[in-house]
């Protein structure tokens, strides 16, 4: 068939996308490419249909464009493969706007996404104009006889390329979801939402729509939302299988009955690990998580225990800063999900009474080495840290707004100690500069009144301004000691880090149980990951016990 006619008939509803079809995923050169391939007359493979009378959810846009909807009395065509390739041609040459504002430069002859500054004059043609063959011929008729000889081969190249077409019958929906998974395994690999949505697709159940009620869980408790492949998570263990894409690639196996049982598990342990996250841990928002891969692990450990005892809890908030603070949870793989599902199981159970996990000590270099971004684990670490010691703006000694801050819409809310201005003038480098040690919580005004001062001069306005003591004590609700302080006072940039970095450790081993006075069980935990890591307590290096944290946005 004609691609032209092709893309005509989606345009008016003979031909429609099943709602289990990805989101348009191709890339403007993906599409750039495709548009030379038809104009070069090479191959750019079949359309794969299933026609059948069965109603069932589909798209109500292409590339943008509103597509009117199938007719009830009549067959229709799903495309099942090529969708990305035809809504590329749709777009070009129905669009117009956008992604789909693309030209052809008949001098150059090459196909381009137009931008402002870009080439123009009747040479260039509006792929819009492809499909209209009056305006096409009227622009440039005044050009040479070689480029009116090329609009004539573009038009005519792409009015008459033809696409094989493979239409399958006698189908139901359910068959066609399972043919549509299994031809998207090549080509642009599709998502593993992507997959497990098509594979479990029904008329009567999309689950796309099920996460999406899932999520709706954390917009009633004002949390934010984590990524639908963390939600998918929670679902395929909730159904009895695991954590890892294999097990999400189960739910497939499910009928809709099941599929939803574990959607409303899922979410009724969701509502429960957003209240411990929020109300134990003080994240008001999933942008405040180090890893969404914590909050996958809390909604089983939440669906398999409901109503933790006391001293459970305070086991859950240990396990939250140990995960927090390393790698663990970074590159999640199915050699820990196996055993983290089977502590979660002997946690709940009452076997054990702390929530056992691989995840080793954090060393205090982390503070050192780390940089502080609004995306990585380690400052996502050291807002929470600092939310906990209720921290004070150092010029007003007003409380900051930690929600805010944790909220990570920006990061005015954060200040470096140290002024990067400063520290550039002393020939330290903007790497060494904007590590966590070297950032504290500052109000925007505080932020502008300090400036690019040297600490050593804006310590000392601070404590004219009021008592030593008052500043010491918002110092202190910031996690800068005396010793930071007076180092701060010398411009000791060195001696500053590593003693606010040691103050950083202390205060998170603190919360994961190493702490003087903190109860047995926590202290037991402790000595038992040192025993794990071959290293006597009594002689414990912090910093030869884990690796560095890095991006969280690398994770899994």
């Amino acid at each position: 068939m004609p691609i032209s006619r092709l893309a005509d008939r989606v345009l008016t509803g003979e031909i429609v996308l099943p709602k289990y079809q990805r989101a348009f995923v191709w890339t403007p050169q993906q599409i750039l490419e495709l548009l030379d391939s038809v104009l070069r007359n090479y191959p750019i493979g079949s359309m794969l249909l299933w026609e059948t009378t069965e109603q069932i959810a589909s798209e109500q846009t292409v590339a943008g464009l509103a597509v009117e909807p199938p007719r009830p009395d009549q067959a229709v065509r799903y495309i099942l493969d090529g969708q990305q390739r035809l809504a590329s041609i749709i777009g070009a040459l129905h669009g117009g706007t956008g992604l789909w504002d693309i030209a052809y430069d008949l001098a150059a002859e090459r196909f381009f996404q137009r931008t402002p500054d870009g080439p123009t004059g009747p040479h260039i043609v509006s792929m819009r104009q492809v499909s209209a063959a009056g305006s096409l011929f009227r622009q440039v008729g005044d050009l040479s006889p070689e480029l009116r000889d090329r609009a004539t081969d573009l038009y005519e190249q792409f009015a008459n390329y033809l696409v094989p077409v493979v239409t399958l019958k006698h189908m139901s929906a359910e068959e066609s979801s399972r043919v549509f998974v299994r031809i998207n395994s090549t080509g642009t690999p599709m998502n593993i939402v992507d997959v497990a949505r098509a594979g479990t697709w029904s008329p009567d159940f999309d689950l796309k729509d099920e996460i999406e009620s899932l999520l709706r869980v954390l917009d009633a408790k004002l949390y934010g939302r984590v990524d639908t492949k963390t939600m998918l998570r929670t679902i395929a263990v909730a159904a009895g299988f695991g954590f890892s894409a294999k097990d999400i690639n189960r739910l497939r196996e499910l009928d809709k009955d099941r599929l939803r049982a574990a959607v409303d598990d899922a979410a009724k342990a969701a509502a429960r690990a957003v209240d411990f996250l929020s109300t134990q841990i003080r994240t008001p928002t999933a942008n405040a998580l180090p890893y969404y891969n914590q909050f996958a692990v809390l909604v089983e450990v939440f669906r398999q225990l409901p109503k933790p005892s006391s001293r459970q809890y305070d086991a859950l908030r240990r396990w939250f800063w140990l995960t927090a603070s390393g790698e663990y949870f970074k590159g999640w793989s199915d050699t820990q999900m196996v055993p983290d599902l089977q502590a979660i199981t002997s946690f709940a159970n009452g076997e054990t009474t702390e929530f056992e996990t691989g995840a080793a000590l954090p060393r205090s270099a982390l503070w050192r080495r780390s940089a502080f971004s609004k995306r990585n684990a380690p400052s996502k670490l050291l807002a929470l840290l600092l939310s906990y010691e209720d921290p004070r703006d150092l010029l007003t000694g007003q409380r900051i707004d930690v929600g805010r801050s944790l909220s990570w819409q920006n990061d005015k809310e954060f200040h470096h100690f140290f002024p990067k201005a400063f520290l550039r003038s002393r020939g330290v480098s903007a790497t060494r500069t904007n590590v966590c040690g070297n950032l504290v919580m500052l109000t925007s005004n505080s932020n502008i009144w300090v400036t690019d001062r040297p600490p050593s001069q804006y310590l000392r306005d601070l404590a004219d301004l009021e008592d030593e003591e008052s500043l010491r004590a918002r110092l202190r609700s910031c996690l800068v000691d005396e010793d930071a302080y007076q180092a701060a006072l010398r411009d000791d940039f060195d001696t500053f880090l590593r003693v606010r970095s040691e103050t950083l450790h202390r205060r998170l081993m603190e919360l994961i149980g190493q702490a003087a006075g903190s109860n047995s069980q926590a202290s037991t935990r402790v000595a038992q990951l040192l025993a794990d890591n071959d290293v006597p307590a009594e002689d414990a290096d912090p910093d030869s016990l884990m690796d560095e944290p890095v991006d969280r946005d690398s994770a899994d």
